[in-house]
């Protein structure tokens, strides 16, 4: 038996390391300015699609080609987060999990409202 195991269990919070709030804030960041960037593509994608008879336009590809890359820098934000969750400050700690959240909500709605109707 270990000199260290006599506290019933809990483990120690590691610090992270240096820097980790910065990149946390700076992936967040970047992931909320993509699913911002998704929105404008996605509207003008849709206007095509439903007022026209072409159904083939470059809008709703890059729409969904933002989103990914939002998805991904979220998910890159939200590693370490969850990683270091216990030794984050809590604007840190919200900030790198709620991209991902909001993709969550988003897709849940997105899978709610053809149940509801």
């Amino acid at each position: 038996m270990s000199a260290g195991s006599e506290g019933g269990g809990a483990t120690a919070v590691r610090t992270p390391p240096f820097g980790t709030s910065q990149r946390i804030r700076s992936r967040a960041i970047w992931a909320v300015s993509l699913f911002t960037a998704a929105i404008p593509p996605a509207v003008v994608g849709l206007g095509i699609a439903t007022a026209t008879d072409d159904q083939a336009n470059v809008a709703m590809p890059l729409a969904l080609f933002f989103w990914v890359l939002g998805f991904l820098f979220a998910l890159w934000a939200a590693v370490p987060t969850l990683r270091y969750w216990e030794a984050l400050p809590g604007q840190t700690r919200w900030l790198g999990a709620l991209p991902l959240l909001s993709v969550s909500l988003f897709i849940s709605l997105a899978l709610l409202v053809p149940l509801v109707r």
